[in-house]
């Protein structure tokens, strides 16, 4: 059970295609780094092959050209608290070429709430000394090194990422102001208690690739007029105004092919100037360019007086403007007293709010607020003291995200300010009020915890016992939360079940396991590790599957005796059980998904809100049996294709002769059987390289000479109109070849699979088997006349025979490269490709599609767990009012956040009269009525909002929802 999807079914996209890199870095790392370091970690760099069996799932987020190019990033971290050795975290398991840990600090009683790297004995102790041998084990490929000098200019200048956490103001406008004229990114961090605080400056060069990490889109071209271009399908294409395009394969308008990227428009049609091209003919396939962009940042101490803000909360408009000052006055308190505010100080509180006025009065611009909230400045005042660990694996992902993006060029940076707070986990009105008293430190791991919510909460938690199910990557980051809160560190108890084992992919994102680890339970393995962290949470590990198999283990008195459930899957099936028997039993549900750098968080309350199921995502594109069979496009569908032939050829035979087949079977069934025992069955190996070879032959030449005997190539349809145009290609048949490593390749991997299936002896010797095939006579074919090929899916319904759509799951063994799996359906997807004139997939790309994998990274993850714990933290203190739950929904590669308003089906807004003529409103009108209506005052905040609302607004015109 890995990192679930983002939405309710799986989703995929493509990758970036494997290229050159061309590293270089303006900043070279002194001998400190250069060396390999005395724990054996093998250095990073521009002459390091990209590991794929690790980074795999990492691959497919930022591609191949990124990784490269962060593979020759040197990151300095400064300040390894809890915050701190989450950024660390994260940006180790990137693969970054080196990382230095700095802290001049001795660890405390305070950072074991947040800091899961430092063990009770480790107090007084150096805390990046402490925390690099465990870092360090995160990533062979990452040397990491400590440092506990003084942050001189001469030694910034080693780096080209520099992140400061619990960094002094002064430290942070010093280094800010280095950084900038050096050409240094620099990200500033900061948690205080329930808030949380980013920066970012990467220059007034950046230059960003790739603007929003989704896939290129294509289409093929249905006609071409002089001022028009239109696509197939007609229905929405994707591409807006301002996109850039190349064109290919265009017959006739010749013009078009292979020209610069060129910049187009969507007015209802897709709009390209083609004023004085020759006449189009037929076919071509329209492509989108990401072009990169430039983007200036201003220096901090610039973009402190002239901020912009990232919005986290819509419902929090207001927020940034007020948060900015209160930070500022918070590092005025921690210079005037050496020390932050005291947890829930009515004096200090104060003492911060006046503070906070005196900032804002010498303020100009954004920067200065009209009024400032009193109340928020003091409830910033009375957590401030506090550390908190869903905060810092949330702020911590982010930033992690951020150093990443100023390593690679890929997706878009924050600009500049990102505030955020979770107040809402603070006791609802009515309940008990905290006191100074309560929040004291008390020489205990729970210190920075008890500083913000009081012991009342800390002894809550020990005594819960939670149902985990999952234990892949958001089940670790889960566990490693729980752990630090204290979640069943008394009376209580943690049950964690996966059947699933470990493996080399894991690694990258599941950090709580080792390379050593793999082929263990990963149940048992993440228990053991959280214990490590706090050896007080009593934490037990089962290894079974959830579902009605396992009802007898996980009854009734099971059930009854959970305070709730936390979900870490990978399907929607055992996520829609779980929902259910939470819903019968009554249980709180935490729901929590990724897909890249996208993730979304659900809380379910019984009599409270809404269930998982409750709502569903729009069905799955789906591919139509005739487009499989005989009228291909794109690669996802010979690959589709492909794993169809995988299962056909080694799947149901193999089940059809080892299974007692029932009652009565179609003749199609039984003709199967006796082919599969009699006909076909093997004798030798070279029975099944014959087998291979006559397979290849029916496939890619036979039945594409029958189906051109069918449609010619110069075919016209009933009105006159080619036969082969818009999404039909004209394929041509393929000659086979021993000395063209595709065809063997495929002979290869057929012919062992075969044999393995009848349990014969296989063989990798391609010389062997290129004698086989060399003494081999292939009938030449000759097409039947009569022979019936159906070119839509509603002739075959016409002709009463079965028809759907296709996709459905193989048991492909993606990660494994020595079954001939992948190596089969690479083999057959590609010369099926070639025989439509179809770009080839490299195996890296055809994994993604074939094996469904979903894209994954450690930043992500990070950061929607942080959230999911915030809701846990609600739920054990006993919330009761809907609007203080939130669901979230976040895009670190825009960024964007959706951290639920708490609109619901009965909230409604009364537009009626704006337009005394009675005309219908414009999107702009409509925007700009909210505009005057909610009182923005700040451009950065409204345009925020303007994205949203255009974001919910588009995504109900066009069903794209369901994310939630």
């Amino acid at each position: 059970m890995s990192s679930s999807p983002l939405s309710k079914k799986r989703r995929v996209s493509d990758s970036e295609t494997k290229t050159g890199s061309n590293c270089s870095s303006s900043n070279s790392l002194t001998t400190e780094l250069a060396h390999t370091p005395a724990n054996g970690m093998a250095k990073n760099g521009s002459d390091a092959e990209i590991d794929e069996g690790l980074y795999s799932r990492q691959l497919y987020v930022l591609g191949h050209e990124a990784m490269k190019r962060m593979q020759c990033s040197n990151v300095l971290i400064s300040g390894l608290r809890g915050l701190g050795v989450e950024i660390a975290k994260n940006v180790i398991l990137g693969g970054v070429k080196s990382v230095t840990l700095h802290d001049q600090g001795l660890a405390e009683w305070r950072d074991l709430s947040s800091q899961f790297y430092l063990r009770e004995e480790d107090l007084g102790k150096n805390r990046a000394e402490v925390s690099q041998t465990r870092l360090a084990e995160l990533n062979s490929y990452v040397p990491v090194v400590s440092y506990s000098g003084a942050l001189t200019d001469d030694y910034l200048t080693q780096f080209q990422v520099v992140v400061l956490t619990n960094s002094p103001l002064e430290e942070q406008q010093r280094v800010g102001e280095l950084c900038h004229s050096k050409g240094i990114k620099l990200v500033v961090a900061d948690t205080r208690g329930l808030f949380g605080q980013l920066f970012c400056d990467f220059g007034e060069d950046m230059v960003v690739f790739d603007t929003n990490g989704e896939q290129p889109l294509t289409a093929m071209i249905s006609m071409i007029t002089k001022v028009c271009l239109t696509l197939t399908p007609v229905a929405r294409h994707g591409f807006e105004s301002g996109d850039f395009v190349t064109f290919t394969e265009v017959q006739g308008m010749t013009e078009l092919n292979g020209c610069p990227p060129v910049e187009i428009k969507t007015l209802g049609e897709f709009i390209c100037d083609t004023t004085g091209f020759s006449d189009y003919i037929r076919g071509g396939i329209v492509s989108q360019v990401k072009m990169p962009k430039k983007i200036s940042f201003k220096s901090l101490t610039t973009s402190m007086a002239e901020p912009e803000f990232v919005l986290t909360d819509f419902a929090k408009f207001d927020r940034p403007g007020q948060l900015h000052l209160g930070f500022q006055a918070l590092h005025n308190f921690q210079t005037k007293h050496n020390r932050l505010p005291k947890p829930w100080c009515q004096v200090d509180g104060e003492e911060l709010v006046s503070l906070a006025k005196e900032v804002n009065s010498i303020q100009t611009g954004l920067a200065k607020v009209e009024e400032l909230d009193d109340e928020l400045i003091k409830k910033l005042a009375f957590v401030a003291a506090g550390d908190i660990a869903p905060l810092n694996a949330f702020i911590g992902g982010l930033a992690a995200q951020e150093v990443l993006k100023a390593c690679t060029g890929k997706f878009m940076p924050v600009m500049q300010w990102l505030y955020f707070d979770a107040l809402e986990c603070l006791p609802e009105d009515g309940a008990e009020a905290l006191s100074p008293e309560d929040c004291a430190p008390r020489n205990s791991r729970y210190d920075s915890q008890i500083a913000v919510f009081g012991s009342r909460l800390q002894e809550e938690l020990a005594k819960q016992r939670y149902f985990l199910v999952g234990a892949g990557a958001i089940g670790c980051e889960l566990l490693k939360n729980f752990a630090m809160m204290g979640l069943a560190s008394g009376e209580g108890e943690v049950i964690v079940t996966d059947m699933d084992t470990i493996e080399k992919s894991n690694l990258n994102r599941q950090f709580l396991f080792r390379p050593w680890d793999v082929t263990k339970m990963k149940s048992e393995t993440a228990a053991a590790a959280v214990k490590q962290m706090n050896p007080s949470v009593r934490i037990t590990g089962h290894q079974n599957r959830v579902g009605p198999d396992t009802e007898r283990v996980y009854d009734d008195d099971f059930f009854e005796s959970l305070h709730g459930v936390a979900n870490a899957l990978d399907n929607v099936d055992a996520r829609m059980y779980m929902d259910r028997r939470c819903v019968y039993y009554r249980k709180p549900l935490l729901e929590s998904g990724t897909l890249g750098t996208k993730g979304n968080v659900q809380v379910v309350i019984p009599f409270l809100t809404e269930s998982y199921s409750s709502s569903q995502d729009p069905p799955e594109k789906s591919i139509p049996i005739c487009t499989l069979k005989n009228f291909p496009n794109a690669i996802e569908h010979t690959l589709q294709w492909a794993r169809d032939e995988f299962e056909g050829l080694f799947k149901q035979p193999a089940e059809n002769r080892t299974l007692k087949l029932p009652g009565a079977q179609p003749l199609e069934v039984l003709e199967a059987v006796y082919k599969s025992l009699v006909t076909d069955c093997p004798n030798s190996w070279a029975d099944c390289v014959t087998w291979a070879r006559y397979h290849w032959q029916c496939q890619y030449s036979n039945n594409i000479r029958q189906l051109l005997h069918n449609f010619p190539p110069d075919q016209l349809t009933s009105s006159g109109a080619p036969f082969w145009s818009g999404p039909k290609r004209c394929p041509h048949p393929l000659e086979f070849s021993t000395s063209n490593d595709l065809h063997m390749d495929y002979v290869m991997a057929a012919a062992n699979l075969f044999a393995q299936s009848y349990g014969l002896p296989c063989s990798t010797d391609r010389v062997a088997v290129a004698k086989i095939l060399d003494s081999l006579s292939v009938p030449t074919f000759v097409p039947r006349s009569g022979v019936k090929i159906h070119v839509s899916d509603q002739e075959l319904q016409s002709a009463n025979a079965s028809v759907g759509t296709v996709w459905v799951y193989v048991p492909v063994k993606r990660d494994d490269d020595s079954n001939f799996h992948m190596d089969f359906i690479v083999a057959a997807s590609n010369l099926r490709a070639e025989n439509y004139d179809i770009p080839p997939a490299d195996r890296h790309k055809s994994k993604l599609i074939a094996g469904k994998i979903i894209p994954a990274i450690a930043t992500t993850t990070a950061a929607v767990v942080g959230l999911v714990c915030l809701e846990l933290i609600k739920i054990v203190q006993g919330h009761k009012k809907v609007e203080s739950f939130k669901n979230g929904f976040m895009n670190l590669a825009l960024p964007f956040f959706y951290y639920d308003i708490d609109w619901s089906l009965w909230d409604r807004f009364e537009v009626k009269g704006i337009k005394p003529n009675g005309e219908e409103m414009t999107l702009r009108e409509f925007l700009d009525y909210f505009k005057c209506g909610l009182g923005f005052c700040n451009v950065s905040l409204y345009d925020n909002w303007v994205c949203w609302v255009s974001v919910m607004l588009v995504s109900m015109i066009t069903g794209c929802v369901g994310f939630l």
